[in-house]
Formats: structure tokens, C-alpha cells, sequence
């Protein structure tokens, strides 16, 4: 009987959270315009937490206050719970996004690194001229395309030609040198990345997330990313 009571608890429970997190998710979408992906409890009681097209958000299980927010675990040496939270989703989406992004390989590989970048992008552009010392430290760079301007921007079409083009590293190298390069249509994932890396804390680039799920924003020599790589692993 205990057990029966127990499970019966459980299911109730189970559909409770679900009822609310339905009623939370259509307050978010019709009051704020976001996309909810998924909602749950958070380890905080009385916070659920959200998981959005635009980031990783907090808000009560009445559905009345909204928070965008880190917490901090102050029993567990002040462990950042929502930067743990945010580099689980990023390497999620490491692993969803894997087949579309450009890769170069280090032939004597130790770490992979995933890259949004921008085609325009000044440091992005820096940062690809090392591309031989980073594959030479044994650093693989896969990257994905983060147009900054957004879906409706001339780069965000340069990029969608760079993905669907015949051979999209030359054409990624290429158009990172001002070199004109021939438009294309594919079936292709950019305006997905560009989701993603807006959905984990990606405004701007060059945005790096390590193997550990933690993102480095901006440009690093390949020396220093070598050495942060290196103490990560």
C-alpha cells in the first residue's frame, strides 16, 4: 500500500509540474516573444527554470516573476549553478550541430574546439590565420556561423553561400580574406546555429566553447587557447 501511495504521489506530482510548465511556457511566448524549448525545476525550490531561444532564465512556479539571473551555490564553494547549467546546453548543441560545421583537422588531434564566427568579423579573422598553429598544437576548430547582424543581414547570405559551397573551407578562408565568392543555396543549418549561440550566451564573435562546455568570449592567440585547453582538460 506504501508503495502504491508513493507511486500515485509521484505521478501527481509529475502532472502538476507538467500542467504548470504548459501555463508558464504559453505566459512566456504571448507576453515576451520568446520560443520556449524546455522548463524545469530548477535547484532552487519555488524556481523553475526556462531554457529559451534567447538564453536560460528563471521564473516562479506561479508563473508571476520572471528573473534573468546567475545563481550561486554558496554551500558548494560558490559553484556558478547557472553557468553549469548553460555549458550542459552548449554541449548538447556541440553534439546536435556536429554534421554542419566546418571543420579543420589537427592530424595529431588532443582538443576540439567549437567556434561561432562571422565572416566580417575582424578578430574572427585574426584568429582563422592561425588556424595552422592551432592544428599544429593539436587543436581541431570546428566552426559554427554566428552572422552578427542577424538573418536578414548581406553576411548572413555571404555565410549561407560559404555552407553550401562545394568546398566550404576554401570558401570560409576566402571569404575571411575579402575574396568574392560564388552565392549558393542549400539545405543548410546557419540561421540554427545563430539560434543556438543565442540561446547560450553567444553575443558576439569569435565565441569559443571548450570541451568542458565553458565559452570564451572574444579572440585568444593559439598559445594562450593551447594553455586554457590544456588546464581544462
Amino acid at each position: 500500500m506504501k508503495l502504491l501511495a508513493l507511486s500515485a504521489l509521484l505521478v501527481s506530482s509529475f502532472v502538476s509540474l507538467a500542467q504548470t510548465s504548459d501555463q508558464v511556457k504559453t505566459k512566456l511566448e504571448n507576453q515576451l516573444g520568446v520560443s520556449v524549448e524546455a522548463i524545469g525545476e530548477s535547484e532552487v525550490p519555488g524556481l523553475l527554470q526556462v531554457t529559451s531561444d534567447r538564453g536560460l532564465f528563471y521564473i516562479s512556479e506561479d508563473g508571476r516573476y520572471f528573473m534573468q539571473a546567475r545563481i550561486f551555490d554558496m554551500n558548494n564553494d560558490m559553484a556558478n549553478v547557472t553557468e553549469n547549467a548553460l555549458a550542459r546546453m552548449r554541449l548538447k548543441g556541440v553534439e546536435k550541430y556536429a554534421d554542419s560545421v566546418i571543420q579543420y583537422k589537427a592530424k595529431n588531434e588532443e582538443h576540439v574546439i567549437t567556434v561561432f564566427t562571422d565572416t566580417t568579423c575582424g578578430y574572427c579573422r585574426k584568429m582563422h590565420k592561425e588556424i595552422d598553429q592551432l592544428n599544429a598544437l593539436g587543436i581541431t576548430v570546428n566552426y559554427l556561423a554566428f552572422p552578427r547582424a542577424g538573418l536578414q543581414s548581406p553576411v548572413y547570405d555571404e555565410m549561407v553561400s560559404v555552407w553550401c559551397a562545394k568546398e566550404p573551407n576554401d570558401a570560409l578562408t576566402a571569404a575571411k580574406q575579402d575574396q568574392d565568392i560564388a552565392s549558393a543555396q542549400c539545405q543548410n543549418k546557419v540561421a540554427e546555429h545563430f539560434q543556438f549561440g543565442q540561446s547560450v550566451g553567444v553575443n558576439g564573435t569569435p565565441n569559443i566553447i571548450l570541451e568542458d562546455g565553458t565559452l570564451i568570449p572574444g579572440y585568444q592567440p593559439a598559445g594562450i587557447l593551447a594553455q586554457a585547453l590544456d588546464k581544462a582538460g
